[in-house]
């Protein structure tokens, strides 16, 4: 399964962004996969892999591109709690600058660049994303429905904040299948802003399913953090790819 950095070019620049698919020619359903916080990096990439080995054809953007390709921040090969405070130095500023019209004008070239693609069948996408990604995924659920068949996030950080832009807000423009699985040791996420989610996605008449990972830690697919746990890890792995299976196979 070959996978190679492309260039997406967006109405603010290009980004740089890792695209895997599986062997052969395809058409193959698509995915575009928000990163977390710490970026795009070798880890990411996997997880693509991992992805484009069940048949899909995955685009991992790096949406910090506007401050330069990735890696944006050097990071270490395991991010331990010693080293989040140094990287969070650099990374907020970056977070904070990134506002919802603008990301939402990015999320458009990426599902441009798939549908573009020879590689990619004709439909809609699925989505992943996590934490700050998951976010990303349910906004652009919200905001190109006619594009998105399925969109997951997982250790969500503020889906349901009281924020006038808070991504929970368009639960009501979307009409793909929703997966959400949140850690309950995840202070970015409370029980509040879980059950605000939920409230609004039923209210909204989305299908979807919000479930609360016991034991887990915000981060935890991600192995090169200290945040890694693998039962969690292995059951998002269970749950995405069941959603996408439903939701983006012929």
């Amino acid at each position: 399964m070959p996978g190679s950095t492309v260039d997406v070019i967006t109405e603010d620049g290009t980004a740089d962004a890792y695209l895997a698919h599986p062997d052969g020619d395809g058409p193959f359903p698509a995915v575009l996969f928000y990163m977390d916080a710490f970026g795009l990096r070798p880890h990411l990439c996997a997880m693509a892999d991992r992805l484009a080995a069940a048949g899909y054809v995955v685009l991992v953007p790096n949406v910090f591109y506007r401050a330069g390709r990735a890696p944006v921040v050097e990071l270490p090969d395991y991010i331990d709690p010693a080293a989040r405070p140094g990287l969070f130095e650099q990374i907020m500023p970056m977070l904070r600058s990134l506002k919802p019209d603008a990301l939402m004008r990015d999320a458009s070239a990426y599902l441009r660049f798939l549908a573009d693609s020879p590689l990619v069948a004709d439909g809609p996408v699925g989505i992943t994303g996590y934490c700050m990604g998951a976010g990303l995924a349910l906004r652009t659920a919200g905001t190109y429905p006619d594009r998105v068949a399925a969109a997951a996030g997982f250790h969500g950080a503020n889906l349901a904040s009281d924020a006038d832009d808070s991504p929970h807000l368009l639960a009501d423009r979307v009409t793909a299948e929703l997966y959400f699985a949140h850690a309950d040791q995840d202070a970015a996420m409370p029980a509040e802003q879980i059950d605000r989610l939920e409230k609004a996605l039923d209210s909204a008449g989305v299908t979807h399913r919000c479930e609360v990972y016991e034991g887990a830690h915000h981060g935890y697919t991600q192995s090169d953090t200290a945040a890694y746990d693998a039962e969690a890890a292995e059951r998002h792995w269970v749950a995405l790819l069941d959603l996408f299976s439903r939701a983006l196979q012929p």
